[in-house]
């Protein structure tokens, strides 16, 4: 859905926060997955800051989707929302074609989305091992297989995905989230090197602990024993993963690929 038409009136955001000069993204289209909140709603806000369209894709929030598009419109970004699971493959084949039909093809693909079902090993049944993994590791799949050939044809084609710290030193309980996040920095590597022939760069950002609604449910105590590892203090801000993602969507970036960018207070080094 676009929402160009309903900018006027609109409240949400103050104009003078948008900023002035030039903007590094401008003329670009990306593709958010996940976007609805969190971390992927901190991206689409820094990406129409920095003058690119971004199609909006969520699984299940569509009213929060539908408000971040209309965020990203008072920026003046075009913008598009569709619904697909990227866990499934048929599903984010369809999006492809809406988004090819109504938003046209992409230069950035960003792989935000993903999910959490932790449980000790010992009590993980296949389930829950095999729902994480389906959308954290194949969603990334399913998504740059999907849209490889707008990359491909697009003179800066780029690939962001997000993984975690969790995927780089494990955490107690997240076995399934730790192995799916190990995945993608493998894929991120392996892509990077398939890819430079087409100018295409594929890097990711593991972010650390972030104060977003995963963080939010945790308690304060264990909130607590966490502060004491990481040594600037404090949890990290949305807003500082989408600087990151910023950053690596564009010129500036041009010359990296098949990094992992850590993002994460100190917590690993």
């Amino acid at each position: 859905m676009n929402y160009r038409e309903e900018k006027e009136g609109n409240d949400l955001i103050d104009k003078k926060e948008t900023p002035l000069g030039y903007r590094r993204l401008e003329g670009r289209k990306a593709l958010v997955t996940g976007a609805a909140r969190g971390i992927g709603k901190a991206i689409v806000t820094r990406l129409a800051q920095e003058g690119a369209d971004i199609a909006v894709n969520y699984r299940s929030s569509e009213e929060a989707a539908d408000n971040v598009a209309k965020y990203a419109e008072n920026l003046g970004a075009n913008t598009w929302t569709y619904q697909a699971d990227i866990g499934n493959y048929q599903e984010v084949f369809e999006m492809k074609n809406a988004v090819e039909k109504y938003f046209g093809k992409i230069d950035l693909l960003v792989n935000n989305a993903g999910i959490n079902m932790d449980k000790l090993f010992m009590k993980m049944d296949q389930e829950s091992w095999n729902k994480v993994i389906q959308v954290n590791l194949n969603g990334v799949f399913n998504c740059t297989h999907t849209f490889l050939d707008h990359l491909m044809v697009s003179k800066q084609g780029r690939i962001i995905n997000i993984t975690s710290i969790v995927g780089q030193m494990g955490n107690i309980g997240q076995v399934n989230y730790a192995a799916s996040k190990a995945g993608v920095i493998g894929m991120t590597k392996a892509l990077a090197k398939e890819l430079s022939r087409n100018n295409i760069t594929v890097n990711a950002i593991a972010p650390g602990f972030i104060e977003t609604d995963m963080v939010a449910g945790i308690p304060d105590k264990v909130k607590e024993k966490i502060l004491l590892q990481i040594p600037l203090r404090r949890f990290g801000a949305p807003e500082e993963i989408a600087k990151a993602a910023v950053f690596l969507a564009s010129e500036d970036a041009a010359y990296i690929t098949g990094h992992v960018l850590n993002v994460n207070g100190g917590m690993y080094i």
